[in-house]
């Protein structure tokens, strides 16, 4: 990303100085930049400022660097606010202190700001093994290509040769799509501006420009530039060892096929038709795990909405959403988590509650592992934790509690019941307060049954995805940390068997267990070509009724990490 000195404007009144940092603060979408040469901007949280005195920041994300910055190493700050690109002077660091788990620091405050109108001259190019899938959408036409620059007015597409047609035949802007590695997904339309043809390689590059961009797509794209940047810096030969990957290109889609990851937000992959209404809410989780990182709250507003958008699914057809819930691999592991707690935690115990308990419950379940987007995530990747590590891990819950402040409407008893208890067991070795049974209310007590269940579903970096018996009985193996009285309620209520289940007949056919009878048998079953999440690649006929005269009995179930 570059730009000529003389395209800064230096601002030198405190006032402006003050209201332009304030708009950084409150929006996110700050980088620190080493003084040294070669340095790369970092992420950062811009916490506060005290005019005229110091800025304080929240460093956690670039905790490496503390040794240098402490050292006496020069930084500046950079970031995005009122449509202009702000950058510091050099900067240095005046206090480190730790809290809550976090790195917080302060500054200096700057005597002058410089600011850049011409926030296109910014331009983050995507190095060779960073992958964005991205989709040219024109009516039910659309042409798969690749990213390979961004900046705040448009990006540079590599697409095939076949782009050409579409592109002139375009009376009006395109619907533009990016799809991350981690599954992030962005949406823009776009006016083409330029292309250029590469007749070897049988691709077009063209440049286009963004076109009515909102101000949550403009700091979306800046934070995605940002990000982009950022691990291309880990790319250079003298770039440091220890650096963090940006989290955009973490998690690889572990789609098949060696399809893009385009493909990963493909809404007709999706399994079923409750499936593809479910991906909203997914689409909306993802954009909170980007607005966290960024230092925002939660959208509260938001969050209403798409907790009334699952009680609806749930009141329409409660089974066809449970089995929703295990067709959704192709999000991040939280998003996924968050969506199958929240909906299996509100058909255990919300029958008989009124719809804004009910509400609530679902918001609590759907947001309430979000806050590990806010810790190291190479922490969950490690087989063992260290007891260090594990209360590092435990931080979450109160960093995602802090950025409620606008979900107001939100009861705040349920919201600690699932968000801030969900993880304490009954004899005390839970966090983050070590809370007894006798501290836990029934809300709590049952969310932890439902948490662990949904996540013993799924592989981690220490065991392979479990089948329900294996769960169940690991359960009822632990009754001094789970109230016994709701493990059998969850088996009486969802079977042996439940939805989402992929079982194996006597036939030797397996499939997915759609719907169930009073007694737990399959009364509706999804064929599977292959044991694998579901997906519309991989799923075969439904068989309604007469399922043991079809496929025979079942014998097991197959455990799939969904």
């Amino acid at each position: 990303m570059v730009a000529e000195q003389g395209e800064y404007k230096t601002v030198v009144n405190t006032a402006v100085i003050e209201s332009l940092l304030s708009t950084l603060i409150e929006t996110g979408g700050v980088s620190l930049c080493l003084s040294k040469e070669g340095a790369r901007p970092e992420p950062i949280v811009l916490m506060e400022q005290h005019v005229g005195q110091v800025l304080v920041m929240d460093l956690s994300s670039v905790d490496y660097l503390l040794h240098l910055l402490q050292a006496g190493t020069a930084f500046y700050l950079r970031g995005q606010a009122q449509g202009k690109v702000l950058r510091t002077p050099l900067l240095y660091l005046t206090e480190t202190r730790h809290a809550g788990g976090r790195f917080l620091c302060c500054s200096d405050y700057p005597s002058a700001l410089d600011v850049l109108q011409r926030r296109e001259s910014f331009r983050a190019e995507l190095r060779m093994g960073m992958t964005v899938a991205a989709g040219l959408h024109r009516g039910d036409v659309v042409v798969e290509g690749e990213l390979r620059d961004l900046s705040q007015e448009g990006c540079l597409l590599e697409l095939p040769m076949a782009a050409s047609g579409l592109l002139a035949e375009a009376d009006g802007p395109l619907k533009l799509t990016f799809s991350f590695p981690d599954g992030t997904y962005f949406e823009a339309l776009v006016n083409p501006r330029h292309q250029k043809a590469n007749a070897e390689h049988h691709l077009l590059r063209v440049g286009f420009n963004f076109v009515g961009c909102d101000a949550e797509q403009e700091r979306q794209i800046w934070y995605f530039v940002c990000e982009i940047e950022r691990e291309a810096a880990r790319y250079q030969k003298e770039a440091q060892s220890d650096r963090q990957p940006s989290p955009l290109f973490t998690f690889p889609s572990k789609s098949s096929g060696g399809e893009g990851a385009l493909g990963s937000r493909d809404l007709k992959r999706y399994a079923t038709p409750a499936a593809r209404r479910l991906v909203k809410v997914a689409a909306y989780l993802n954009t909170q795990l980007l607005h966290l990182q960024q230092g925002s709250d939660l959208d509260g507003r938001e969050l209403s909405r798409y907790a009334d958008r699952v009680l609806d699914l749930h009141e329409e057809d409660r089974e066809a959403l449970l089995f929703a819930t295990r067709c959704m691999s192709p999000e991040p592991l939280v998003v996924r988590h968050g969506i199958a707690v929240a909906i299996h935690l509100l058909d255990l115990v919300g029958t008989s509650m009124p719809r804004d308990l009910r509400k609530a419950i679902v918001a609590s379940g759907l947001i309430h592992d979000l806050g590990k987007a806010l810790v190291p995530q190479v922490l969950f990747k490690a087989p063992h934790l260290e007891a260090r590590h594990r209360e590092a891990v435990g931080e979450h819950v109160s960093l995602l509690l802090d950025r409620l402040n606008n979900c107001r409407w939100l009861s705040v008893g349920i919201a600690q019941a699932v968000i801030g208890k969900i993880n304490e067991r009954m004899d005390g070795s839970g966090y983050p307060e070590g809370l007894s049974g006798a501290d836990l209310s029934e809300l709590a007590k049952a969310s932890a049954v439902v948490d662990v269940v949904e996540a013993m579903r799924r592989d981690r970096a220490d065991r392979p995805a479990k089948t329900m018996q294996q769960i169940y009985r690991h359960l009822l193996q632990q009754p001094h940390q789970f109230d016994m009285r709701w493990i059998r309620r969850y088996i009486e209520h969802f079977k042996g068997l439940p939805i989402g289940s992929l079982a194996r007949f006597s036939s030797q056919q397996q499939g997915w267990v759609l719907r169930l009878d009073a007694r737990g048998n399959p009364t509706e079953v999804l064929l599977a070509s292959r044991v694998e999440p579901p997906m519309s690649d991989n799923v075969g006929a439904i068989v309604r009724d007469s399922i043991t005269e079809r496929l025979g009995r079942p014998v097991g179930e197959i455990a799939v990490s969904t």
